[in-house]
């Protein structure tokens, strides 16, 4: 099984996130769930979301407490929550919405654990504006994920994307979450 968990603020697409993400497994004919946990409900406040994906029934239930990959929607979170906790930093790919190189967020300490190309820092707010006109990250970081852990192809994603957000939205959305894939996959 592949536990994710998505660090971000409300309002930010943080649960979507992982819904898609769980659909995009679902169309590889995959079991997936996903589900939130909330603080206080409102805008801002901290949110987290989790998915799981595997190929037989899943049958937890409860929060993702060691992660297999952990993506964070908003940096100023960095330092004032503990996301990083039961990250195994051996094996854990780390995803960050910025558009500074990792070393330049003030965790070198933890992110020199790493393995290669486990860790990605991507500007997918600025992805997400140049296609859409707003800077919601969650798809482009979602497609990060993908491109990076190669848990979930590009085409189900896309399809997922659309499913859940059709029209001109979802293609949008889906335009911005490609570059963000072929941006991680050619660096």
């Amino acid at each position: 099984m592949f536990q994710i968990r998505i660090h971000g603020r409300g309002g930010q697409g943080v649960v979507t996130a992982a819904e898609v993400l769980s659909i995009a497994a679902f169309e590889e004919k995959r079991h997936a769930q996903a589900f939130p946990s909330f603080g206080s409900e409102r805008m801002g406040a901290p949110v987290t979301a989790f998915c799981r994906i595997d190929d037989k029934e899943i049958r937890l239930r409860e929060p993702v407490m060691t992660p297999d990959a952990l993506i964070v929607q908003d940096t100023t979170l960095l330092h004032q929550v503990d996301l990083f906790q039961g990250l195994d930093t051996r094996i854990g790919y780390l995803i960050i919405n910025t558009k500074h190189r990792w070393d330049q967020l003030g965790i070198d300490e933890y992110v020199n654990n790493f393995l290669p190309h486990h860790v990605c820092t991507v500007a997918a707010s600025e992805w997400a504006l140049k296609f859409t006109g707003r800077p919601m990250a969650n798809i482009a970081l979602v497609e990060a994920f993908c491109a990076l852990t190669r848990r979930v192809e590009l085409a189900s994603l896309q399809k997922a994307v659309k499913a859940k957000f059709p029209g001109p939205v979802g293609e949008k959305n889906a335009a911005a979450a490609a570059a963000a894939y072929d941006a991680i996959r050619l660096n």
